[in-house]
């Protein structure tokens, strides 16, 4: 591993929150300096990061303001509430914020006590640019449109405490892969997945094969076959750091284009530090294999408001169940597809502090190779599952779902 991008992912976070682009000021003053905390105040400071998206070369938000509030029952023009405010407006490419990398948004003076409201404001699109927009993979800036509730705010389930004379830190971790759904051939919709993650710049780094770049290989960290976080590698080296992982076992997911998957079982992310995976001289390689396709239809509840997703997953006899990869369903027609799934097994390692790390291709996946359990869900609905949809002598073009709240 290099020790200087490990060492600089590390501390990406604490560095970038610690000291806070001072371009925009909190509760209305905006004078570009946040005031002293006193006895009776302390300080709130907020940055943005997030994990790969699927199909895109840029997903595009600008951002306006992050708002907070005391009381939980406050509405968008209610009194009470204080406003990081950037001015001018930041667009970002999400996509670039990956590998521990944090945008930091601004930070401002509060009075202590208790929190229960925190929202993420973004611009509307209009004028002559595009405030939100998307790049689909190899092709052009296109339109990504907002609901009129994120001009008020996107709300974000964070509770948090602000002690006197003390800072605290926020991470938001924007979800581009999710956020953004299709809504009709060429239309995109911005459905706001963003949650609250740790602060502490720790997690699991490592490299992958320099001969896999060129794959669209993603990277990520995994409990119970669901995405806590993921990453791209570095384009040039391979290195990857997932960040912003809270303590416990993970497990780790490697894919790419034309090869097979790779599964490293029960890796332990402790409270400081980074667990390490391989390194440059050992890097994580994955076989060759053929490729297929899974897809279909989600038949929504009428009038329903959130977006529908379809995982593809595989369980291994003597470890964990890990999501090899997901789509979003169309937001108008339904239709979905999971490209890109390898017909091989996957390989399989369980953690070990011994590097290299020992791989060895799993014969007793479930259920089977170049077979996977489809799994459809969304918000407020019932998961739906379809088991053994084999992809091994053609691609599965038929696995539909009705879901119901």
């Amino acid at each position: 591993m290099n020790k200087t991008f490990h060492q600089a992912a590390l501390l990406a976070g604490s560095a970038l929150i610690a000291t806070s682009l001072v371009a925009c000021g909190g509760g209305g003053g905006g004078s570009g300096t946040p005031a002293p905390t006193t006895t009776s105040t302390g300080t709130l400071s907020v940055a943005l990061t997030d994990a790969p998206a699927c199909g895109f070369d840029a997903v595009n938000v600008t951002v306006n303001k992050i708002r907070v509030n005391a009381s939980a029952s406050a509405s968008d023009t209610d009194a009470g509430w204080t406003d990081i405010t950037l001015n001018p407006a930041r667009k970002i490419n999400l996509l670039n914020l990956t590998n521990g990398v944090l945008d930091t948004l601004g930070q401002t003076p509060l009075p202590a006590g208790h929190y229960s409201q925190l929202r993420l404001v973004l611009d509307a699109n209009g004028g002559s640019g595009l405030a939100n927009s998307v790049v689909p993979t190899g092709g052009t800036e296109q339109t990504l449109t907002t609901p009129s509730a994120v001009q008020s705010g996107i709300k974000l389930a964070k509770e948090f405490d602000v002690a006197a004379g003390q800072q605290v830190d926020l991470v938001l971790d924007f979800d581009a892969c999710k956020s953004v759904v299709t809504q009709g051939k060429g239309r995109y919709l911005l459905k706001p997945v963003v949650k609250v993650v740790p602060t502490a710049a720790v997690g699991i780094s490592g490299v992958v094969a320099t001969a896999l770049l060129g794959s669209h290989v993603t990277v990520s960290a995994q409990q119970n076959g669901v995405e806590i976080g993921a990453t791209v590698p570095n384009a040039t080296t391979g290195e990857f750091f997932l960040s912003h992982l809270a303590a416990g076992n993970y497990d780790v997911v490697v894919t790419a284009d034309d090869h097979a998957t790779g599964v490293v079982g029960a890796v332990p992310v402790a409270a400081s530090g980074s667990t390490v995976l391989s390194s440059a001289s050992a890097p994580l390689d994955l076989p060759a294999s053929a490729m297929g396709s899974i897809a279909g239809t989600v038949t929504l509840p009428a009038n329903a408001a959130e977006a529908a997703y379809v995982a593809a997953k595989q369980t291994f006899a003597a470890g964990p169940t890990v999501t090899v990869k997901y789509a979003g369903a169309d937001v108008s027609t339904g239709a979905y597809t999971i490209a890109n799934l390898p017909v091989a097994a996957p390989r399989y390692a369980a953690y070990s502090a011994t590097l290299p790390l020992t791989f060895a291709t799993a014969t007793t996946v479930l259920p089977g190779a170049g077979k996977y359990r489809v799994e459809a869900s969304g918000t407020g609905y019932t998961t739906k599952a379809i088991d053994a949809v084999d992809i091994s002598t053609a691609n599965a073009t038929k696995v539909d779902f009705t879901l119901a709240p």
